[in-house]
């Protein structure tokens, strides 16, 4: 994930200027309006607005409706050990209940299981947060019943490097996971937090899911099998989550092939492998990126460029990323993504009930049966 997009407020609203954005290609198919659409690692931009305005613009709101979106889950606070980090995490998070208080006629707060398809009937966008690492609780494990009551429903373990509780993605000592880490995941299961191990180190990723009691989420990683990449997924690990119930969501990110320019067909390939070895019950998407498309602009190339700068300062910058690569799949980028993935995987022989399990149908199963009835009821 690249967090500068949606570290803060003005992170979470900002997106390259343009002066449009691609429309639909074509009216989506009947059943794909029907489906219920999550993304499991999203974000929201509104190209159309100044970035320090919190009501988002008719056109932006339009646009995402067109989307067939109907919940994501947004990123709050940081990434990384430098100091600060559980301060910045509460600020996000205030932040964000003032967008969704700003846009209260499209935007809502998804905390139970019913949010899911009310936000759907009701065509607004639901949104819950989650965070990308534990480095800003530490050995503060009682942190997670604070950030609960304030909507925190899913909890990263790792970035890419090293903290507390288990080795990142881009550690070479490959660690694993530490004493604490066992107890963290413990106590996020207490809490009836869904465990993400995304972003973590391939042994943190494998003990940690040996560990978990309740299914395991990968909300956005590719297939290891098929581009050997830190970022990416063993089949072992992949086949594991599975096994425990959990979920493995595939990105739309550069890391799903050599030259990080990966096509909308080797986007498939990930997804179709992913279903081959989890099961079709236990692959979804989280794309890492925003509800709208991104206009590849001077603008766009200015802000990549920034992003690369700061992360590679700050020590995270994975193997793949550059001061010209954008985090997209450039055939999927636009705002029918969805709904053309949906045809094309229906061209590879998917069927319509295994296509509606991808895009939303899992990640509600999972989180049903991490949730509980507690969640269920809204609290």
């Amino acid at each position: 994930m690249r967090m500068t997009r949606r570290a803060a407020l003005a992170g979470a609203m900002a997106a390259p200027a343009a002066a449009a954005l691609a429309k639909p290609q074509a009216a989506p198919s009947k059943p794909y309006r029907a489906m219920l659409v999550v993304d499991g690692l999203g974000g929201l931009s509104d190209p159309y607005s100044p970035e320090e305005t919190l009501k988002l613009s008719p056109r932006a709101i339009a646009e995402m409706k067109a989307s067939g979106v109907s919940v994501i889950d947004v990123t709050v606070g940081t990434v990384g050990n430098a100091p600060g980090g559980w301060e910045a995490l509460l600020e996000s998070i205030a932040a964000y209940d003032k967008l969704i208080a700003a846009n209260a006629d499209f935007l809502m707060p998804v905390r139970s299981l019913a949010d899911f398809s009310l936000a759907k009937a009701r065509g607004r966008l639901g949104i819950y947060y989650g965070t990308q690492d534990t480095s800003m609780i530490g050995t503060q494990l009682e942190r997670l019943a604070e950030l609960k009551t304030k909507g925190v429903r899913q909890v990263q373990l790792t970035y890419n490097l090293r903290n507390l509780s288990g080795d990142g993605a881009l550690e070479p000592a490959n660690a694993g996971l530490s004493r604490l880490g066992l107890k963290t995941i413990a106590a996020i299961e207490a809490q009836a937090m869904v465990l993400d191990l995304s972003h973590g180190g391939a042994r943190t990723m494998a003990e940690a899911v040996a560990a978990a009691k309740n299914p395991p989420l990968i909300s956005h990683t590719g297939c290891r099998a098929l581009f050997d990449h830190p970022r990416n997924t063993a089949d072992e690990t992949l086949r594991a989550v599975a096994d425990k119930g959990g979920c493995v969501g595939i990105y739309f990110m550069p890391f799903l092939a050599p030259g990080s320019k990966p096509t909308g067909a080797q986007l498939i390939d990930h997804i179709v492998h992913a279903a081959n070895v989890c099961g079709e019950d236990h692959v979804s998407i989280g794309t890492d990126g925003a509800v709208l498309p991104i206009v590849i602009d001077d603008a766009a190339r200015a802000a990549a460029k920034a992003d690369w700068d700061a992360r590679s300062k700050a020590g995270y910058a994975a193997p793949g990323e550059g001061p010209d690569v954008f985090t997209i799949v450039a055939d999927y980028n636009s705002i029918d993504k969805f709904a053309r993935l949906a045809a094309a995987l229906g061209k590879r022989g998917w069927t319509i009930r295994q296509v509606e399990k991808l895009l939303g149908g899992n990640l509600v199963r999972l989180f049903a049966a991490v949730w509980g009835t507690e969640q269920c009821k809204g609290t």
